[in-house]
């Protein structure tokens, strides 16, 4: 149903004040449009809405624009396109081309998860969980892709034209930019929703670009607290050196959780320049990703659109380079000896083959875990990273031993000045910032930031579900929004779930820290008293 007035409503289903599960819908006068429909990540709390009904009707979506292939942009549209989405999906052509093997890898992924899930519920007669989708769903969703080249003008909807421009953030990314036809009114709106923009300076893509002279500015914020050193080419390989040589051991290994797209990519680009410069001694790097591996085939075939392109093929060509296909190449490699690094999705932790690499070397003094992107709250990675002495993977606990670094040199975001001057880049604004895609210290950062040079543009930053009207006057909440699907405060914090891992993985050190096992036995009555003491208060 379009908006009754005819001015455009665009509600915010996702990345709002967090940092995943992308998703805005656009109500016009013709029809409505998302842009992007990405997987949460995070707390339980917030996973479970990949598994909830859609906030809407998918069969009332017109069409989607994706602003590039990451999963939490693009993770749920084969649950769009199950749910009865039969309209076109419209992106770059490398956009289709990568999702072509992160959504088939999604599903894979979701298959071998919600296996290991239900034979743990199992074990206390719990209801089994199906996957968010199916391989089918993923073909289905694939053949609504329309591929487009960046600057062209595409007709989305009657009276909806948009075009897409390079956002420098992976390849393909992009930021689109919205013109919207209003009934009664000769000027269109002008929108601009900025995707994940890149860094001024990132390996493999150029700056980030935009449009300019526009009514409303929807724009990312996931570091924009963060002021960065600008760091060359040079000075980046030279801190990943020295990263390198504090992990060797000759009986250890350094584990890299990566994206699989972009970040794994880089990471191949610099490891082997650093060994083919002499810098490092060749290591045998493995791969331990199908997606990774996959993605890696679509950057050679697009390798003539990233810059140096030439450089990139000879990497792949280097002999200590070596890609885990199968599951037994994948548990071949806890048998490798001698030092070896290994780049392995996830990047969070969160859920691939990553994990049991960690399984395996968590808890040795010889690993080192890198981290070398951005870990969101109440993911394993950000827990790894905040200093956790143990943690839980797949239901077992692990002591955490391994040394546990971080690097921030391969963001594909840009930071707070850069978010600022692209911001002030895309001028005149007149109606209103929105900023999404972050958590609320860096959102503020930005906001305060930004404030002196909007003057008296408002910089709002919409909650979960939250509904405006665009009006070329300026923005308008609507009050008859439908209550958010989780508290605001519930998105990008810990949950209940991390709070009961937490209390396992405490009672577990505290038992083990006993001098005996009259000790345990009152410390374990004395936990059982508190519990039946709250039992008796409540009637349970």
């Amino acid at each position: 149903m379009p908006p009754l007035n005819g001015f455009p409503r665009l509600t915010f289903h996702g990345a709002a004040r967090g940092v995943t599960g992308s998703c805005f819908r656009l109500e016009t006068a013709s029809g409505t449009l998302l842009v992007d429909c990405g997987m949460f990540q995070g707390s339980k709390t917030e996973k479970e809405l990949n598994y909830r009904p859609f906030p809407f009707a998918a069969g009332s979506i017109d069409a989607v624009i994706l602003t590039h292939a990451h999963i939490d942009h693009s993770g749920l549209l084969p649950k769009l396109v199950a749910d009865g989405f039969q309209g076109a999906i419209h992106a770059t052509r490398p956009t289709v081309d990568l999702c072509g093997v992160m959504l088939p890898d999604s599903a894979h992924i979701q298959a071998l998860e919600v296996q290991h899930l239900n034979r743990r519920r199992a074990r206390w007669h719990g209801d089994e969980v199906t996957p968010i989708y199916s391989d089918d769903d993923v073909r289905r969703t694939m053949d609504r892709m329309r591929g487009h080249d960046y600057g062209d003008w595409i007709t989305v909807l009657p009276g909806v034209e948009a075009r897409f421009w390079n956002a420098g953030h992976m390849l393909g990314s992009a930021t689109i930019e919205l013109s919207v036809m209003v009934p009664g009114h000769k000027t269109p709106l002008r929108l601009c929703f900025s995707g994940d923009v890149g860094p001024a300076f990132k390996l493999l893509h150029p700056e980030p670009e935009g449009p300019t002279d526009l009514d409303y500015l929807i724009c990312e914020s996931t570091y924009g607290g963060t002021d960065r050193d600008t760091m060359s080419d040079d000075a980046r390989r030279a801190v990943l050196c020295r990263e390198v040589k504090a992990a060797i051991r000759d009986d250890g290994a350094l584990l890299i959780p990566s994206f699989a797209v972009e970040r794994a990519q880089e990471l191949i680009a610099d490891l082997t320049h650093l060994m083919a410069d002499g810098d490092l001694p060749r290591i045998p790097i493995f791969v331990d990703s199908p997606l990774a591996a996959r993605a890696t085939e679509v950057f050679d075939r697009n390798a003539g659109t990233l810059e140096g392109g030439k450089a990139f093929r000879r990497a792949l060509r280097a002999e200590q380079l070596h890609f885990t296909h199968s599951v037994e190449d994948s548990k071949a490699l806890d048998s490798v000896t001698g030092f070896h690094i290994v780049i392995a999705a996830s990047g969070m932790c969160e859920a691939g083959r990553i994990r049991h690499r960690l399984k395996r070397w968590i808890w040795s003094d010889a690993a080192t875990v890198l981290l070398a992107g951005y870990q969101a709250r109440g993911t394993l990675g950000r827990i790894l990273l905040d200093g956790a002495r143990s943690v839980r993977i797949q239901g077992e606990a692990f002591d955490v031993r391994a040394r546990i670094r971080s690097i921030d040199l391969y963001s594909g975001h840009a930071d707070g000045p850069e978010l600022e001057a692209w911001i002030a880049a895309r001028g005149p604004l007149r109606g209103a910032l929105f900023l999404t895609h972050g958590e609320e210290e860096p959102m503020q950062a930005l906001a305060t930031r930004l404030q002196p040079r909007l003057g008296d543009i408002p910089v709002l930053r919409p909650t979960l579900d939250e509904s405006v009207e665009l009006t070329p006057a300026g923005p308008v909440n609507r009050k008859d929004a439908p209550d958010p699907r989780i508290r605001p405060e519930a998105v990008a914090n810990l949950d209940w779930h991390n709070d009961v891992s937490a209390l396992f993985l405490d009672l577990n050190e505290a038992l083990s820290a006993t001098a005996d096992d009259r000790t345990r036995a009152t410390l374990i009555r004395q936990i059982r008293r508190a519990l039946d003491d709250w039992r008796e208060t409540h009637g349970t």
